[in-house]
């Protein structure tokens, strides 16, 4: 079974601004160490799946450098890539006006690879799925199209596009973020919510792609235009997430899945991984999470006098990271951050190669790259002020856009 996958990374992602400002969605850090788009390209990689385009659009340069330093496999085998592709406008004068247009843009993929499957697959959410599972279910259904779905509490509905299914799973309706959906089989107040994610047979998604893209009515996407249409002309079904396992991960571990499409949902899902046992498990042997190698040293705390401690509890510490005399707690750090004597960092994301000053106080932050944090400075203390500076979630989440870069001290 030779499976192509195709991944939708071309978001502007206006809902993260500011840290979407520079770059596109799948390309912010996460994690101290990782990407958005490492999760899915993972995914594949570690499913099997070798052979994968990735369809970028929106400010693209750093998603691109990020993959040309971290999923290259060579070319000894030319069945194993990993290749961007930029917008190309190749079947008219537009850039991509939705999902299912990004992919009918770039049918000669399709057609030049010959798969047996196509995977549709985005790059916006973090999670951990064995996908040659869904695979199977595809198969053993003899499916035209499958759609990953995750149940979800009937009161969030109105939040996803949901499936109505029958008892074997086959897909009977689709509503966008319906008020009043209906019930899973056998799950009352649960229904199942689409991730986004979609197993095609190749002659199915061709001639439903060209049929949408000649429909103006339409707006060219998946999960609002092209599976509903298929609904009653193939066979659709909808495989449940839950049943996916991961080798090597507990139970607290399945079926762990988050859109980080918001500035707070971005920072629960970091702060997801500060437990002793985390919902999501990065340090899993049997499903390694891969992303860009970066030639870093390790990280290191020094200073140990009264006042003057360099710690961290309860944290995510990155490579390179010199926590110099200051006190790091409930935070993720990405690689290369400063915490200088006498700071203080609680309850914060705080990306690659920020610098915080001395008696520096931050608190529910999330400080992009670059950031040089003032000696004295203090962030996430009074709302008000930091309204005047930075952007504050309704939450009260403090989030400082990328810095320059700049020359770092040698300690």
């Amino acid at each position: 079974m030779r499976t192509l996958a195709l991944v939708m990374a071309g978001g502007q992602g206006t809902r993260l601004h500011p840290l979407t400002r520079d770059r596109a969605k799948p390309a912010v850090p996460f994690g101290g160490k990782y990407r958005i788009i490492d999760f899915v390209l993972s995914n594949l990689v570690n499913s099997g799946i070798y052979a994968i385009y990735v369809l970028v659009q929106w400010r693209s340069q750093s998603l691109i450098e990020h993959l040309k330093d971290g999923w290259q496999f060579g070319g000894m085998l030319p069945d194993h890539f990993v290749v961007p592709v930029p917008a190309q406008m190749r079947m008219g004068e537009t850039w991509y006006q939705g999902t299912a247009d990004a992919i009918f843009q770039n049918l000669n993929l399709v057609d030049d690879t010959k798969p047996d499957l196509v995977a549709v697959f985005g790059a916006d959410h973090i999670y951990r799925m064995d996908i040659q599972q869904m695979v199977e279910f595809h198969m053993d259904r003899k499916a035209a199209v499958t759609v990953a779905t995750l149940p979800v509490p009937i009161e969030e509905a109105n939040q996803f596009g949901i499936l109505e299914v029958d008892s074997g799973l086959r897909v009977a309706g689709f509503q966008e973020k319906p008020e009043n959906p209906n019930h899973m089989p056998g799950a009352p107040g649960r229904c199942l919510a689409s991730m986004g994610n979609y197993l095609f047979s190749p002659d199915v998604l061709r001639e439903a792609l060209i049929e949408d893209s000649i429909n103006e009515n339409s707006h060219h996407d998946f999960g609002r235009d092209l599976i509903p249409t298929l609904i009653n002309r193939v066979p659709v079904y909808a495989y449940n997430f839950m049943t996916n396992r991961i080798r090597g991960d507990s139970e607290v571990n399945l079926s762990y899945w988050r859109d980080v499409g918001t500035l707070d949902a971005y920072y629960e899902a970091n702060m997801d991984l500060r437990d002793a046992r985390p919902h999501l498990n990065m340090y899993n042997p049997y499903w390694p999470l891969r992303t860009a190698y970066y030639d870093q040293p390790p990280a290191k705390f020094v200073f140990d006098e009264n006042g003057r401690r360099g710690f961290a509890l309860h944290s995510v510490i990155g490579e390179g990271c010199i926590v110099s005399g200051g006190v790091v707690r409930n935070s993720v750090l990405g690689r290369s951050v400063r915490v200088h004597s006498y700071s203080l960092v609680e309850d914060s994301v705080i990306m690659d190669y920020a610098d915080i000053g001395r008696h520096a106080k931050i608190r529910r932050a999330i400080v992009d790259k670059n950031v040089y944090v003032p000696e004295g400075e203090e962030i996430g203390y009074d709302l008000e002020r930091d309204r005047q500076r930075f952007f504050v979630t309704d939450s009260g989440l403090v989030v400082i856009p990328k810095g320059p870069k700049r020359e770092r001290s040698v300690l």
